[in-house]
This record gives C-alpha cells, structure tokens and sequence, in this order.
C-alpha cells in the first residue's frame, strides 16, 4: 500500500483525507496529544482495519473522536451530569469521558462494552479533519501496538508507512501522552487512564474522583479493560525497561547500569537534569526538570523511541512522584516496563 503524507496546512489534502475517512479508509492524524490512527466509528469494518494496521488486540476498547457535541447524540444513551460539567471546564481539550453507549455503536468500537469513550481533541488539524469528514472518528494512537506512542509525523511514518493510506503531519504533539480517560457512568467519576488533565483538575469541578487500581497496577486475571491502556503492555521499546523509585534511586540505578555492563548490555538512565551528576559518566538522557512533569510527559514516548534508535538494551527510568501529571508519566513508565518496579529506600 502506497501511504500519501499530507501537511497539516494543506486544506485541499485534509479534505480528501476526510472523504478517505466516510469511505472507510483509514488516516492518521495529529492530536494535542499523541497521533491517532483513525475510522468512521459507525463503521465496524472500518474499526477492524485499524486493528488490523496495528497489529492490536480486538478486545482493547477505542475512543471515539467528535468536533462537536451535537455528535453525542447519536453515540452516548445519556450525558450524566458531571460529564455536562467536565465537558465545559475541559473540552476541547485531553480528556476523554466514558458513557453508557447508544446500540449503533459497533462492538468493534467499544471492544464489547455498552460503554462509550468520547473526547474532543484541542488540535486546529484534527478539528478540521474531524468537522470536514463530519463522522465520530475511532483512534486509537498511531503507532504499531505495544510500541511508544507517536509525538510527530516521523514516528507514525516508521511505523506506518505502507500499512495506512494517509498520514496528517501536525507537527509535534503539545502534551504528548494520551488523553485522560474517566468512567462518568456512576455517582463518583472514576479515573481509568491519566492524562493531561489531572485528578486534581477533575475535582475543582465535580468533587471526588477515584483513581481505578489498574492505573498504577496491572489488571486482575480475567478483569475487562473498561478503557484503552490498561490491559495490555504498552508504550514500550525494543529495549528492556525497569523504573526504580525511593529515596536511594539514584544510587540503585549506577548499581544496575554497571551490572549490567558487566553483562556486556548497552544501558542508558533516564531522569530530569538535576541527577545528572549522580549518575557520573554513565549514559544518561534528561527528559525534563524536577517538579516540572508536564515537561516530562511531553518528551516521554520520544525518550522511549530514542533507546531504540541508539541501540541500547536497557532504560533504567527514575520513577516520578504521582502528584499532577507524575500519575500520568508513572502509568506509561510502568506499562513501559511491564511493571518491572524496584522501590530502593
């Protein structure tokens, strides 16, 4: 398959891309937060090609892409109330609310549940894309499953290219890890993913918000994945990726990069600059500042991507604190690793 890369500024190309999309092709575009590969979400063959381009489980539910709220009509049975107060505070923007679903939405769409994932993303690209092809849009992120997500056109093309008719450069993403997804279907929302908008966010609007133990655990044995990111390893590179918190992190991660070394591994740390001299002449990789997680996230899956382009075989990762947006970074570092987590205090 020959894949067309189209610049976000060409008006004439994303309204050809959006007619891919009522035609039930498949197009990858930019978000504010992380490239989605998207379909017409009424369109249950359509969702299956996605997965098919991915190489992704059929039972991992999709979010379901709108310009417009007029658009819940035909998705959602009901709007619950604190959805109606969230969507004001935080639409268009990194947030994805979870609903009780209408029957036209496919299976394919919601991976079984009768729940669906809505967001409407805050990127002037997508908007137009999504108002041009006037359809809900399924996007999961653009990239092949399990792998980093992509920031910016150059990684969906890696993964790609020749798997997918079109691709929408946007530039780089602003947030630069998946939206947050929240489950509104009970009396108190419950957190299923974090995202850049954060638990403290949702609660200076609808009060007490829960956070769902998968987030920051794995799932239990046979436990249905209620959003995407939770069921499956994600987010992870080629190379082995260990988090190691605590009071000694810094002192436990040398330990483990020079074992292995000894082990004849290519290992590198990832921390924020203010570790750097810890960690001595070993290979290290800033990915931000202390306190500064939104910093983090932005460059997170980008770190990931890049052990892989520099050969190496292990990322020691300094676990962040899980305050703000250090929950987010802390849920794709475990998933990164597949919760390979040492606490060294």
């Amino acid at each position: 398959m020959q894949t067309r890369i189209i610049q976000g500024e060409d008006r004439k190309g994303i309204r050809e891309a959006a007619q891919m999309l009522r035609e039930g092709k498949l197009v990858a575009f930019p978000t504010e937060t992380v490239y989605g590969l998207g379909a017409d979400a009424l369109n249950a063959q359509a969702v299956r090609e996605i997965y098919l381009a991915k190489g992704r489980p059929s039972d991992n539910p999709l979010i379901v892409h709108i310009w417009d709220r007029k658009q819940l009509n035909a998705l959602c049975l009901y709007v619950p109330e604190k959805a109606q107060a969230l969507m004001d505070a935080y639409w268009p923007g990194p947030m994805t609310l979870v609903m009780p679903k209408k029957e036209i939405v496919p299976d394919a769409t919601t991976g079984g549940l009768g729940t669906v994932a809505v967001r409407m993303p805050d990127h002037p690209v997508a908007h137009a894309l999504l108002k041009e092809a006037d359809v809900p849009v399924a996007a999961p992120s653009a990239n092949l499953s399990g792998k980093p997500s992509p920031t910016d056109a150059a990684a969906v093309i890696e993964d790609l290219q020749g798997r997918v008719p079109a691709i929408i450069d946007g530039g780089p993403c602003r947030v630069g890890v998946e939206s947050t997804v929240i489950d509104v279907t009970g009396e108190i929302p419950v957190i299923l993913r974090p995202g850049g908008v954060t638990r403290e966010m949702i609660e200076r609007i609808v009060g007490e918000t829960k956070v769902h133990r998968a987030v920051l655990n794995p799932l239990e044995s046979k436990e249905q994945a209620a959003s995407p990111g939770m069921k499956y390893k994600h987010y992870a590179p080629k190379a082995k990726v260990r988090v190691i918190i605590g009071k000694q992190a810094a002192q436990r991660i040398c330990a483990c990069y020079d074992e292995a070394v000894r082990e004849g591994k290519n290992p590198v740390i990832y921390s924020v600059e203010e570790e750097r001299a810890a960690f001595g002449g070993r290979a290290f990789y800033p990915w931000g500042v202390m306190g500064e997680e939104e910093t983090i996230a932005q460059h997170l899956f980008a770190s990931l991507r890049h052990a892989d382009e520099e050969g190496m075989d292990l990322v020691l990762c300094h676990g962040t604190d899980t305050h703000g947006m250090g929950l987010a970074v802390m849920n794709r570092l475990l998933r990164a690793a597949g919760f390979d987590i040492e606490a060294a205090d």
